[in-house]
């Protein structure tokens, strides 16, 4: 991992670190857009709205597929 000096107190600290450890210093430019984009918080609600669909959509399919067979059989 590649390092660089905090600006304010001189630590060594990650490139890729939000904030510096020792002083608080943020490291980037922090927006609501790079929040929700590192932490994955608007795609987990679609993922799971969407695999909840989809999971329902298998439950009854397969529920009237059982229903046909044993009608049939």
């Amino acid at each position: 991992m590649e390092k660089k000096k905090c600006p304010q107190c001189k630590n060594f600290i990650l490139k890729t670190s939000p904030t510096c450890l020792y002083c608080g210093r943020p490291n980037k430019f922090i927006t609501k857009e790079y929040v929700n984009k590192k932490w994955n918080k608007d795609n987990n609600k679609n993922l799971l709205d969407h695999s909840l669909i989809n999971k329902y959509i298998i439950f009854i399919l397969l529920l009237i597929f059982t229903i046909v067979i044993i009608k049939f059989s």
